[in-house]
């Protein structure tokens, strides 16, 4: 059974469609796999369904990889793995195991990796072995194996492909049984070997064998060498310490190999045993020699070694520490620099300085990256005449023209990566690059947009994103060989004019910039392009994107995450809503559409508002109501007592002897009433008989409140009007002129009123007066009008209904 401590490390259970669940704290095997059917029953339906309890076996029958690493399990019984018959990958590693049986994967017909390294394994059932024919992967490396000895069983697994082991000893016949399979790759871990039996490697049939070495050296160490580099092509050794092991160990075995791939990984050795090393493999089988991890101890100098011809193809040194800091004459490191080699990679080795080969060099491909090299690494070096490949990534280059220069004499460069460096250009002096690049990476750098006055004419892809480029000039437009350009991570405001660039561009990256309002102008000069990527950019959704999106809709490239990649970031209303999806109406966004609606609609309003006045007639009504108010306010004015005191009439009417008959039809009827509320002075009622004519006149004028004026073309044609308006002019106008009330009765052309009647002229032009209405309809608002104008309480002097009374029986 499993057991587990009170507090399991982790749980990883893998499913079909690589879904992973993760499950902590169980305490047993049986609470594990209660809570796990819990997982399932709320798993969202990838699958189709949501599972359920009645589900279980077939939940956990989609279980297609298992991890219990680092669960404290000490032993596996036949019913622990028999619900997962879909089992393809099951990781037991760092437990406390001692003892394998197979049979526990009698249920698990399909398992293919699995992992039981880390352990406390010294047996297993051979028996069992049956039980998992289909395996690819078995790694029991770390384990207490006192022996690699495998048993005839191991020859039935025809499938295996990677094979893992640990031993304290190599027999003669450990691994004859396994002499027909043909491995990919097998694992020994013999850091505790004792002893080795001459020979036995050599049965081995694998495409790679990676061994890991004893910590310390038996008496067989030669012929275990010796078999070791005749049994593959490709040999990984790791955790070589070397400090007091023959200085031929490995280079006079070298000479023997059939080894054409060398990997070296965490080895520590002086440098001089390091130098031996690398001249015994210079003239063996390895073609290709991989260093990884190498620490320097001991010694430091400058060794020479024999170079010059050998089968070496490429050398790869990654990762060197130097625990010796003194040398004297030439830098140790210089060695490389003369190396007779095609491929040479010194990264993260503490360079400051690659020395230019002193004789024409065969380096097609020279990588040193991840080191402290500056500006002057190259400078007018003449020997690398077939140079193709330079990769200077993360160093400590600052001065792009000096890189420009550094190239001019590199005629065959085609590729440069340069980068995570801290270039930058400052615009002065002239740019000279090889002929030939045609692949620049200036990526991670300070480069701003004075960049492009100084690049390479003949460039076909050019990176430059992480820079401060905030705009693309012109100057691009001299490369007309460019067919790819990356500017992602940069500070574009703008998708940068594709007229701007060469003709032959065909990929342009602008991924993650501060692009809010892209253009739709854009789009329509890069038709040429066949693929473009603005992900992660801050769009607006505003009136501009709508032509951007239209845009899109009809480019004929590829844009890469195109909708659902390309959505809303500002105003907050709209953010995370898909460009494509987002929607503004027309009227919104075109400023000249809009400016003709509202023009349009004021244009109704103010027809509408006219032929409605025009209809209903509304300015003479606000005209009359204005009259009526304003005569309200001055009557509130008007000194009362005084008025009551001399005022005997509310009004005197002049009119002339034409107009009578509308003044008796209707002037009379509708302003004086039975109860006497208003009076007014007519010359046929109220004239005293006897008196001069003149003097009635000025008599009634002085006698009433208001002075009634019947204007028409008749008024104008009566001698006794003019001297009535005249009298009424004279003695009103000078005191209060408000008195004065203008009845225009029928239309009087300016031009008809003769000049004897110029005041009247200009009282018309000046003053409001009333017109009378042919409408029925207005003329009670002209009656209200009047009266409320003449208005006002008088006294009720003794005579005057009896002549009233006596006009109207008349």
């Amino acid at each position: 059974m499993f057991r587990f401590p009170a507090v399991m490390t982790c749980i990883q259970v893998t499913v079909k469609r690589r879904t992973r669940i993760i499950i902590q704290n169980m305490n047993t095997y049986k609470a594990f796999c209660v809570s796990l059917l819990l997982t399932f029953m709320f798993l969202p339906s990838t699958f189709g369904k949501f599972c359920t309890g009645s589900q279980q076996h077939t939940n956990l029958s989609l279980v297609t990889q298992l991890y219990l690493s680092q669960c404290n399990i000490s032993s596996l019984r036949e019913s622990d793995f028999k619900l997962y018959p879909n089992l393809q990958t099951l990781d037991l590693s760092y437990n406390l195991l001692e003892e394998v049986d197979f049979s526990v994967f009698q249920f698990n017909s399909l398992l293919e990796n699995l992992d039981i390294s880390h352990n406390k394994i010294f047996n297993i059932d051979c028996r069992s072995l049956t039980f998992i024919k289909g395996i690819k992967s078995l790694i029991m490396s770390h384990n207490n194996f006192k022996t690699t000895y495998l048993c005839q069983e191991f020859g039935s697994l025809t499938k295996l492909e990677h094979l893992g082991l640990s031993s304290k000893m190599i027999g003669k016949n450990d691994f004859a049984n396994i002499a027909l399979l043909e491995l990919k790759s097998i694992f020994l871990d013999l850091k505790e070997l004792q002893g080795y039996y001459p020979g036995s490697l050599r049965s081995i049939k694998t495409e790679k064998l990676h061994i890991i070495l004893p910590q310390q050296l038996f008496i067989t160490i030669f012929s275990f060498f010796n078999d070791v580099f005749t049994t593959t092509r490709t040999l990984e050794i790791s955790q070589f310490m070397c400090t007091d092991c023959p200085s031929n160990l490995l280079s006079s075995i070298a000479k023997t190999s059939n080894v054409t791939t060398l990997i070296l990984s965490d080895i520590t050795m002086p440098w001089n045993h390091m130098a031996l090393v690398l001249g015994g493999f210079w003239k063996s089988s390895v073609k290709h020699l991989v260093i990884h991890d190498l620490t320097i101890i001991e010694n430091f100098e400058y060794e020479s070694i024999d170079v010059s011809e050998g089968s070496l193809e490429s050398f790869h040194i990654e990762n060197v520490i130097l625990l010796v800091f003194e040398y004297s004459g030439d830098h140790p490191l210089n060695i490389f620099s003369e190396m007779f080699v095609r491929k040479m990679t010194l990264s993260n080795a503490e360079l400051t300085y690659f020395v230019c080969p002193i004789y024409p060099s065969i380096f097609q491909s020279l990588n040193l990256a991840n080191n402290g090299i500056t500006d002057g690494v190259f400078q007018q070096c003449r020997s690398l005449p077939v140079l193709q490949y330079l990769n200077l990534h993360n160093n400590k280059l600052e001065k792009l023209q000096s890189l420009s220069s550094m190239t001019s004499t590199l005629d065959f460069l085609q590729h440069l990566d340069v980068s995570f460096n801290s270039l930058h250009y400052d615009q002065n002096g002239h740019c000279a690059w090889s002929e030939n690049l045609v692949f620049l990476n200036l990526s991670k750098n300070k480069l701003t947009d004075s960049v492009f006055k100084c690049l390479p004419n003949s460039i076909e892809i050019l990176d430059l994103s992480r820079n401060q480029v905030k705009s693309v000039s012109k100057d691009l437009k001299m490369l007309t060989a460019l067919k790819e350009i990356n500017l992602a991570l940069n500070q574009l405001s703008n998708i940068p004019d594709c007229s701007y660039i060469g003709g032959n561009l065909m990929v342009l990256n602008i991924d993650s910039n501060v692009i809010f309002s892209p253009s739709a102008e854009f789009l329509q000069s890069c038709r040429n392009v066949e693929k473009v990527s603005a992900l992660n950019n801050k769009f607006v959704c505003n009136c501009e994107i709508r032509a951007f999106v239209s845009s899109v809709q009809v480019f004929k490239g590829e844009m890469v995450g195109w909708p659902a990649s390309y959505k809303c970031e500002h105003p907050e209303d709209f953010r995370g809503i898909i460009l494509k999806d987002f929607h503004l109406s027309e009227v919104s966004c075109n400023i000249y559409l809009l400016i003709g609606i509202i023009i349009s609609s004021v244009l109704v309003v103010i027809l509408l508002v006219f032929f409605t006045c025009k209809y209903f007639d509304i300015p003479w009504y606000l005209k009359m109501i204005f009259q009526w108010l304003r005569r309200k306010h001055k009557v509130k004015q008007e000194n009362l007592p005084e008025i009551q005191r001399t005022k005997h009439f509310h009004g005197f009417i002049s009119y002339s002897q034409k107009d009578g008959s509308w003044v008796r039809n209707f002037l009379l009827p509708n302003l004086e009433k039975d109860d006497g509320a208003i009076r007014l002075c007519l010359h046929e009622r109220d004239f005293v008989p006897g008196k001069a004519i003149i003097d009635n006149i000025i008599c009634c004028i002085e006698k009433s409140f208001k002075s009634i004026f019947i204007l028409s073309p008749n008024f104008l044609q009566s001698e006794w009007c003019h001297y009535e308006l005249c009298f009424a002019e004279h003695s009103l106008f000078g005191k209060n002129s408000d008195n004065l009330i203008l009845i225009l009765l029928e239309p009087i052309p300016q031009y008809l009123i003769p000049k004897k009647y110029s005041k009247l002229k200009a009282l018309m032009k000046q003053r409001t007066y009333l017109e009378w209405p042919k409408e029925k309809a207005k003329q009670g608002l002209f009656w209200a009008n009047l009266r409320g104008a003449i208005q006002i309480n008088l006294p009720v002097h003794e005579g005057e209904f009896e002549n009233e009374t006596d006009f109207n029986n008349h």
